[in-house]
């Protein structure tokens, strides 16, 4: 007896139908979106409705999961970064509106990737959401209070180079996390067998 559901099936057809196997107008086979929509406009619009499809295949326990993995990642990055007020670490630089901002998107992208493991899907690109995690952990951090780029570019280096550059690490950071997150829509919907008769 399979252990999907109807709608689980039924994302994975939808999934399937639009990404590949399809035929241009002409009759030629599609193997890729960028060839059956033409344009990174289209793509981008069919990539974030494989993840809102994803999203909706989450149950009470996926929910549950994406939660406790947003509070973790908010923890773990937010406590060392100390934007999160702690006695074991002391921050020399002031925490900017975009320090939130990338603090609580990278959390939230983090808790979505966490639930998708809660769905039957291939497992994978764990590595991808480690490295986006780190990355927005040097974005948020305060940047004369990192030892290691103190030590490469000094005080005033940091300040005046790598601090700048926080915001574009940021950015990489969460194009890294919302890259994994459709990864695991597409796993969620590889793992789904088609309905009978659909195949």
């Amino acid at each position: 007896m399979s252990q999907y559901t109807p709608q689980q099936a039924s994302f994975a057809l939808e999934s399937r139908s639009e990404g590949y196997g399809g035929k241009d107008e002409g009759g030629r086979p599609v193997t890729r979106l960028e060839d059956r929509f033409g344009t990174s406009r289209a793509v981008g619009h069919v990539q974030i409705t494989e993840i809102w499809r994803a999203i909706r295949l989450f149950g009470p326990r996926s929910w549950l999961v994406a939660a406790l993995g947003a509070a973790v990642t908010l923890v773990i990055i937010g406590v060392p970064a100390d934007i999160i007020d702690t006695p074991f670490f002391i921050r020399m630089i002031p925490v900017r509106v975009e320090d939130y901002a990338i603090w609580g998107a990278t959390a939230v992208l983090a808790g979505l990737i966490a639930g998708s493991y809660a769905l039957p899907a291939a497992s994978g690109s764990e590595g991808k959401a480690l490295s986006g995690g780190f990355l927005s952990y040097l974005a948020v951090g305060c940047p004369i209070c990192n030892k290691f780029v103190v030590l490469l570019l000094g005080t005033s280096g940091a300040l005046t180079f790598f601090g700048p550059a926080q915001l574009y690490i940021g950015l990489a950071s969460l194009g890294l996390l919302a890259w994994t997150l459709r990864l695991r829509a597409r796993a969620v919907a590889g793992s789904c067998p088609l309905p009978a008769g659909q195949a």
